[in-house]
Order: C-alpha cells, then sequence, then structure tokens
C-alpha cells in the first residue's frame, strides 16, 4: 500500500500504471469502520487498482463546531487499510492541496436535489459535497467510483455532478452496513456515549417499522407515528423525518403506484447528529 498526500505524485503513480488498468475510487473523509471497508472491498472485487481519499472536507460543514470535533483517525485508518488484500492506493492531503488560500466551494445547481432534506438544514452542504467530490475526481480520473447508501440525497446528488461535468466516470451506491443494533455505521458514532449508541437504535426500529406499515398507512399516518416515538424516547432529538420519492427527493404527500419511495431521518443524540434511510416499497 502507498501513501500519497500531494496531488501531483498521486497522478503520477497513477499515470505510470498500465494503461488498461480500471482504477476504482473510494472517497472517505476518514474515522474508517466497517462500511467503509466493505465499499473498498467492492471496489477491490470489479477494479485493479482502488484509491481511497482521507479528507475531512471543510466546505461541506456548516457549523464550525461540527468540523472541528469530527474525529480524525489516520493512523487507525490506515492499519485497517493494510488489512485488506488489493493494490490500494492512499490519498491523504492537507486543504491546501486540493484548495487556493479562499477555500470556498463553488456554488451548484442539482435540479433542486439540493434544496431538499439535508439542504434545508445545512446550508452550502451540497455545495461544499459538489466541490470536492468534482475536485477529487478530476485526480484521480477513476473508471468508478463508490458511495455509501446511507448518504443517499449525497449519492443522488454526486451522480447528478458526473452528468453536469460530464465526468468519464460510473457512480456506484453500495448498501449500508449496519452495527449489531440496527445503527448505521457511521464516523460520527465514535462520538455517542455508551448509553447514546444504545439509545440510537429508535433510528432504525422506527424506519424498520414505517418499512413494514408503508402499504396500510397513509404517509400523515406514518409522520405522525415517527413523531409520536420521538417523544417517547428523551434521549434522541428528532430534527426530520420525511418520506421521499426516491428520484426526486422530493417529500411525499400522498402514495403514486408508479413511484418509488425511501423513508429518511435525521435526529441528534446531545451534540452528535445522525441520518438513516431506508426504502419502503
Amino acid at each position: 500500500m502507498v501513501i500519497h498526500t500531494q496531488k501531483e505524485t498521486l497522478v503520477q503513480a497513477l499515470s505510470s500504471g498500465a494503461k488498461n488498468d480500471k482504477i476504482g475510487f473510494v472517497p472517505t473523509m476518514g474515522a474508517l469502520h466497517e462500511g467503509h471497508i466493505s465499499l473498498v472491498k467492492n471496489a477491490l472485487e470489479n477494479n485493479d487498482a482502488v484509491v481511497v481519499s482521507i479528507f475531512v472536507n471543510p466546505t461541506q460543514f456548516n457549523n464550525s463546531a461540527d468540523l472541528e470535533k469530527y474525529p480524525r483517525t489516520p493512523e487507525d485508518d490506515i492499519l485497517l487499510l493494510k488489512n485488506l488484500k488489493g493494490n490500494v492506493i492512499v490519498y491523504l492531503p492537507e486543504v491546501s492541496d486540493l484548495y487556493d488560500a479562499s477555500v470556498s466551494a463553488k456554488k451548484y445547481n442539482f435540479g433542486n436535489l439540493e434544496n431538499e432534506m439535508e439542504g434545508k438544514h445545512r446550508k452550502g452542504h451540497f455545495d461544499g459535497v459538489g466541490t470536492i467530490v468534482s475536485k477529487l475526481l478530476k485526480i484521480v480520473k477513476p473508471n468508478t467510483a463508490y458511495f455509501g447508501e446511507k448518504d443517499f440525497q449525497q449519492l443522488q446528488i454526486v451522480k447528478k455532478l458526473v452528468a453536469i461535468e460530464k465526468l468519464p466516470v460510473k457512480i456506484v451506491g453500495c448498501p449500508i452496513l449496519r452495527e449489531k443494533n440496527g445503527l448505521a455505521m457511521s464516523s460520527r458514532n465514535k462520538r455517542l456515549s455508551e448509553t447514546q449508541f444504545k439509545e440510537a437504535t429508535i433510528i432504525y426500529k422506527t424506519l424498520k417499522e414505517v418499512n413494514e406499515k408503508f402499504s396500510s398507512k397513509s404517509i400523515a399516518e406514518l409522520n405522525a407515528l415517527v413523531a409520536e416515538r420521538f417523544l417517547q424516547n428523551p434521549n434522541l432529538n428528532l430534527e426530520y423525518f420525511e418520506i421521499a420519492n426516491e428520484k426526486t427527493l422530493k417529500t411525499a404527500k400522498r402514495k403514486n403506484k408508479a413511484s418509488k419511495y425511501r423513508a429518511f431521518i435525521a435526529a441528534f443524540a446531545g451534540d452528535v447528529r445522525l441520518i438513516d434511510n431506508m426504502p419502503l416499497n
């Protein structure tokens, strides 16, 4: 495994590989867990080499305290990646390698995908995501890039970004990996206390209940059910729950048989923000 801290040496290493080598790419913000590792394993199975970037991107944080507290464990991350069999290349840059002095995001129009759910609560977040993903894809030039479905809205936005910028890369969404208690694996889970970790299972349990009752209850009834479940749990504060059209991400008011729906939740355990989602039909 080779580690690059500068884009120039990474580009040089990638261009010196065999002409027909297939390159996979897994962009991460570090604090790696089994969810990330599953993405890398998927990429290794389908490519000759896999680039894993570890970079906490400042322009996608709308809260400076959240950026400051975001877990950074590069030594542990590298150890996890070293255990994998295959050609893994790590890109571990500083901010100055990817941004100029202004450290600002480009403004994007993702066809309104950016204004739903996370976009309503994290202003400018998806401009930051679009900016960094575009930069990384242009540096790595992968055949395929892999993203987890836990950030389902981000996945849809990355697909839109690739279409807008006409980037020659296939975007693959990979299933959510969960802890034994059902909580979606996330780097932020490292910040949860033992009690919070245990109580946060309400997110998964509620999504599962919504999934089971989706065919028999109206969307209004399901919205009320979720609100009630969180009122019963003082350890988690519900930021939003939405049933949305999987394609447009628009909030659904009533069901249409021709549409696919997904349930989305964001909640706080103390000051740790957790998100999750689940397909409904």
